[in-house]
Parts: structure tokens; C-alpha cells; sequence
């Protein structure tokens, strides 16, 4: 059972969404933004949306699920609470683009920034 429409602010079905195809999923995400008159870097855009979809089913075995439930605490709506991580995960995924030899726990250090993600520190660099 695919999903046949995507909205940022409901919570996907995890069965649903693991078992719609990965490129469907960036297309379904495409066509909400599409929708409200937000298209550009489309691709991207779309792209980060599915992996913190990705990573909030994945529960426990990563910060996301709960930082979403934090940051919507906080006055966030789950959409903007999306891009908030989205953002600590370009910041992961551009320190790992400058480093030829990445030294540590890559994925303790992008948990770490998704934790230290805030509703005040999204609405600051948003501004």
C-alpha cells in the first residue's frame, strides 16, 4: 500500500511510505510544494524532506522522531520543524562534502546538531 499524496504536516503511515518507492517519494514531495507555490531547488528541497521523513520512521534508532515532537513543543508546525533538521542535515552533509578523511563518529556529530536544533535557533536563521 504506496502513498498517493504527501503533506508535511501529518505524519506519514510508516508501512506506506517505506513501501512507496524512494524516487515516488521525492515526487510526491515535489507536488505538495508544487501545490503551495513553493518550487524552487525543488530536487534538493524534496530530497531532504524524504530523508527526515526517512529517518523520524526509523524511531528510536536516531534523534529525529523526537526532535520533530520537541521542535513542534516549541511552536514549530511539523513542516518547519522538517526544515529545521533539514538543516542540521545540509550542515552534516557539507561538512562531510570538505572533509577528505572524516575523523570521529560522522553520524554522533549530525545527531549532535540535530539535538542541538531549537524552534528560537530555526525562527533566527530564518530571519
Amino acid at each position: 500500500m504506496a502513498i498517493e499524496s504527501y503533506d508535511p504536516h501529518v505524519p506519514p503511515d510508516a508501512l506506506a511510505w517505506l513501501e512507496t518507492d524512494e524516487k515516488q517519494r521525492v515526487e510526491l514531495v515535489k507536488a505538495y510544494h508544487h501545490s503551495i507555490g513553493e518550487m524552487s531547488q525543488e530536487v534538493v528541497h524534496s530530497t531532504l524532506h524524504v530523508i527526515v521523513e526517512n529517518q523520524a520512521i526509523m524511531g528510536d534508532k536516531m534523534p529525529v522522531k523526537e526532535k520533530l515532537r520537541q521542535l513542534m513543543a516549541q511552536g514549530l508546525d511539523r513542516h518547519d520543524a522538517i526544515h529545521a533538521i533539514s538543516i542540521a542535515l545540509v550542515k552534516h552533509l557539507d561538512r562531510l562534502s570538505r572533509t577528505i578523511t572524516p575523523q570521529g563518529d560522522q553520524e554522533e556529530r549530525y545527531f549532535a546538531e540535530v539535538r542541538r536544533m531549537s524552534a528560537r535557533k530555526y525562527m533566527a536563521m530564518r530571519s
